[in-house]
This record gives C-alpha cells, sequence and structure tokens, in this order.
C-alpha cells in the first residue's frame, strides 16, 4: 500500500526529577546535601531508511513518545538519561509543523537524522543548590517537559526521471517496457492512483531512477483530480519526460494536451515550469499518427524551436533505446541538487536540532479582580519548581521579584490579597514589607 501523507503526534520524554537528600554517613554528624540531578528526557529522531518507500507504518502508529529520564539519587547520583526514540522514515520525507505549517526538515539521505521532539532536561538536586549562606537546602527541581507538537510527514518520491502526461498517454506502459517495474495497465483513465518507481538499466553501464506518475488534468494546480497529491512527486525528478499521445485517442489535439500539462506545472511552481523536459510522442504504431505528429512538430517549433520531439512506441519498443539515452545525457549535465531551494540548510551535519529559545518578556493583563501573567519562561519556572518546601517557595518569590514581576503587579494596582494567575496556576499577591 503507498502511503505519501500521515499526521502524527511525538512528544520527547520528560526530564527525571532532582532528588532532595542529605548524607548520612558513619561519623560525619552533620553531612551535607546529597541529593543528585534528574536524568534527561530522551529525544524524538527521525532517521532516513532507504529501505523504505512509503509511510505506510504512520497508518498504524500515530503517537511517538519518549522515555522519561531517571530521578536523581542519592550521594549525588545522577539519574540516567533515557533513551533516543528513532523513528524510521523513507528518503523524500519533508516533516512539516502541523500549528505552524513551517518546514522543520527535508530528509533525502541514507540515515540522515532530525531531532524532531527535544526531551526535557532533568532536574537538579539540592547539592546543586548549596551556597554559603543556604548550606543545606531542601530544594531540588522537576524534570523539564518534553517537547511535542503534531507533525505533517509528505513523501516526495526519489526519482531521476519523471513521466508525466494526460491520463493514459503510455506512460505505465513505457514504465514496464524500460524497467522490473509492474505498474497496473488497463484501457482506462486513471489507471495509476500512485507512484510506481523502476531502475531503468540504458545497457551502456549507466542507470536511473524512473517514476510513472499519476496522470495529470486541467487544474491540477488547484486540486483538482489527483491534484496535489500528484505534482507533489514531480518536484522531486531532476528531468521531465513528457509523454504525449499522438494516436489523439478520444478526439484529443496532441499540442493542447503539450501546453495544458506545461501550464499545470507551471502554474503549481514556477521552478517546476522550468525543469529540463524531453518531449516524447507515444503510440506512433497507431494509424494516423505520423500525421498528427507532423502537425505537432510544426506548432511546437513556433513555441521553442529548440524542443525536440521523440517519436516512440511503448508497445512495439520503437525509438525507446534512443530514449533512454537521451535521457541519460540529459542527467550528466544536470548536477544533484536539493530542490526544495526554500527549506533549511541541507548540510553534511547528520542531524539537525531546533530549540526554542526562552522569552523572557512577559505581559500582564486583568480579568475582575485576577492579574493574569503570560510568560514562557515563567510557566516554565512553575512546572519545574516543587513547591512542597518553604525554600523553594521563597525562591520562585525571589526569582519573580528580579525579574521585575512585582513592581509590575503594583504599578498595575494589584493589592495584598489580590489574586495572581501564571499558566494554570494561582497564588494571592503579598506586598512585602
Amino acid at each position: 500500500m503507498f502511503i505519501d501523507k500521515a499526521k502524527i503526534y511525538v512528544k520527547g520524554g520528560d526530564g527525571g526529577d532532582g532528588l532532595v537528600a542529605f548524607r548520612r554517613e558513619k561519623y560525619v554528624p552533620d553531612g551535607g546535601p546529597g541529593g543528585g540531578d534528574g536524568g534527561n528526557g530522551g529525544n524524538v529522531i527521525f532517521r532516513v531508511d532507504e529501505g523504505l518507500r512509503t509511510l505506510v507504518d504512520f497508518r498504524y502508529q500515530k503517537h511517538f513518545k519518549a522515555d522519561r529520564g531517571i530521578k536523581g539519587r542519592n550521594k549525588t547520583q545522577h539519574g540516567a538519561n533515557a533513551e533516543d526514540l528513532i523513528v524510521r522514515v523513507p528518503p523524500g520525507t519533508v516533516v512539516i509543523n502541523d500549528d505552524t505549517h513551517e518546514i522543520m526538515a527535508d530528509l533525502t539521505r541514507h540515515d540522515q537524522e532530525v531531532i524532531v521532539a527535544k526531551g526535557g532536561r532533568g532536574g537538579r538536586g539540592n547539592a546543586k543548590f548549596a551556597t554559603a549562606n543556604n548550606p543545606a537546602p531542601e530544594i531540588a527541581e522537576n524534570g523539564e517537559e518534553g517537547q511535542e507538537r503534531w507533525l505533517v510527514l509528505e513523501l516526495k518520491v526519489m526519482a531521476d526521471v519523471g513521466l508525466v502526461g494526460f491520463p493514459s498517454v503510455g506512460k505505465s506502459t513505457l514504465l514496464s517496457v524500460v524497467s522490473a517495474a509492474q505498474p497496473k495497465i488497463a484501457a482506462y483513465h486513471f489507471t495509476t492512483l500512485t507512484p510506481n518507481l523502476g531502475v531503468v538499466d540504458v545497457g551502456d553501464g549507466r542507470s536511473f531512477v524512473m517514476a510513472d506518475l499519476p496522470g495529470l488534468i486541467e487544474g491540477a494546480h488547484e486540486g483538482v483530480g489527483l491534484g496535489h497529491e500528484f505534482l507533489r512527486h514531480v518536484e522531486r525528478t531532476r528531468v521531465v519526460v513528457h509523454i504525449i499521445d499522438m494516436a489523439a485517442t478520444d478526439g484529443r489535439d496532441p499540442f493542447d494536451d503539450w501546453q495544458k500539462i506545461n501550464n499545470e506545472l507551471t502554474l503549481y511552481s514556477a521552478k517546476l515550469g522550468e525543469r529540463p523536459q524531453i518531449v516524447v510522442a507515444n503510440k506512433m504504431d497507431m494509424p494516423d499518427a505520423e500525421v498528427y505528429l507532423e502537425e505537432f512538430t510544426r506548432q511546437l517549433a513556433e513555441v521553442d524551436p529548440s524542443i525536440r520531439v521523440m517519436p516512440v512506441s511503448a508497445v512495439t519498443k520503437n525509438g525507446v533505446q534512443e530514449l533512454l539515452y537521451k535521457v541519460a545525457d540529459l542527467l550528466e549535465t544536470i548536477p544533484d541538487m536539493p530542490l526544495l531551494e526554500d527549506l533549511v540548510d541541507l548540510s553534511e551535519r547528520k542531524v539537525f536540532k531546533f530549540e526554542a529559545q526562552d522569552d523572557e518578556e512577559f505581559t500582564i493583563r486583568r480579568e475582575n479582580d485576577t492579574f493574569v501573567i503570560e510568560s514562557p519562561s515563567i510557566e516554565k519556572l512553575i512546572k519545574r519548581t516543587n513547591f512542597s518546601t518553604q525554600e523553594a517557595v521563597e525562591r520562585f518569590a525571589r526569582i519573580l521579584r528580579k525579574k521585575g514581576i512585582d513592581q509590575a503587579l503594583r504599578t498595575r494596582g494589584a493589592v495584598d490579597g489580590q489574586t495572581i494567575q501564571i499558566g494554570d496556576f494561582e497564588f494571592e499577591f503579598v506586598e512585602k514589607e
């Protein structure tokens, strides 16, 4: 089953909590703090596996969660970091953040990796909070939550050559003749509903990958018919082989077909319209094909005299070998290049990381008698603070004062006993004397 689009949920593992503990050793009556840090949560990592050709696995599993880090231990022992969760994806997978619709990664090379959800940091144990003024703190942090997000995966087939054209012009027949691929072939429109790939051996030591792509119709750039489901895959191809039904089956006009298909490619992507193209006049074994070819060549020369038409018959194989030589020669002149130019830099780095920076700014608004503070960094601090000890509460209050939140609340009119809300956390404002 060929699946080329999937929506999944990923979550990095939460960090392990830090520990409050004290040394209790023989002959050491006043042992210092000995609580260790928690381990980091595991990352969710996508890794390219060239053995995969479809996203079908994501049809049955849509949630991927990495393990959380281990809690800190006594004697300042660090909790173990969790193992990363490796998710295998096929080459040609584009990873899109479903919330922002931004492209996070374009995965094309075998073993290429990207972190799609980073695990949370482990919380610090009380040994890390010891100071000269407070040598035995009872403060430890909770582990940080791992990143979580919904992702859309789009697979764009990795092929050197893409066969394009209206339905039933002979694309599948040609692929079956020049490779070992066995696409479905029948005498009705839209026989091919998903891309078929085949490795073509030219016969002189050269080879390339050819994709038989579903047929286009007018309006495809707007999603009509197979629309975007087809055009997504054309983006990857280095050379476009445009198949024309030169037998004018069903009263079609070969030149009109050529114009409409090229128009759809250009409307979908200007760069796609500029892709190197070979025009192939297929079904030359049919009656009147020579007459239509002569008229088609004349009309084409008026538009662009440099375009050469290659007459072939996929059924009788006449002209097919010459076509393969032509394609192979053209591919040698075109360097390998990323075809999604607006993506992140695809350097030789194996792992890409996407880390959001903490936002130190905050906003305060009033809802009736409640002051609501919005600040990503403060909300993160709340989640990491263990409010079960008085020292932790006092530390949290000091941080708010240092950030200027207390003064900002006074300026807005906050008085003793007024409710302050930060995320899901509420507390009373107390004017410090």
